[in-house]
């Protein structure tokens, strides 16, 4: 089975990228929102990053659930 990135339902606050992202690698979807915020304040890139995972990342298909 193929280890795929989609977006979170369940650990999302705004489209789901950052849970969705910290479910794939196993980690705290937290550490990731922080990055992204370091990211978008430092950078500047960050919420153009942002922006194209939400339209790319496809959502989590219903009745699928993330095997550990």
């Amino acid at each position: 089975m193929t280890k795929k990135l989609y977006k979170s339902r369940s650990n999302r606050m705004i489209c789901g990228v950052c849970g969705g992202i910290g479910e794939y690698f196993k980690i705290d979807p937290t550490i990731i929102r922080l990055i992204w915020a370091v990211l978008i304040l430092v950078v500047g890139v960050g919420l153009l990053a942002y922006i194209i995972a939400a339209l790319i990342i496809p959502e989590i298909p219903d009745g699928t659930t993330i095997v550990e």
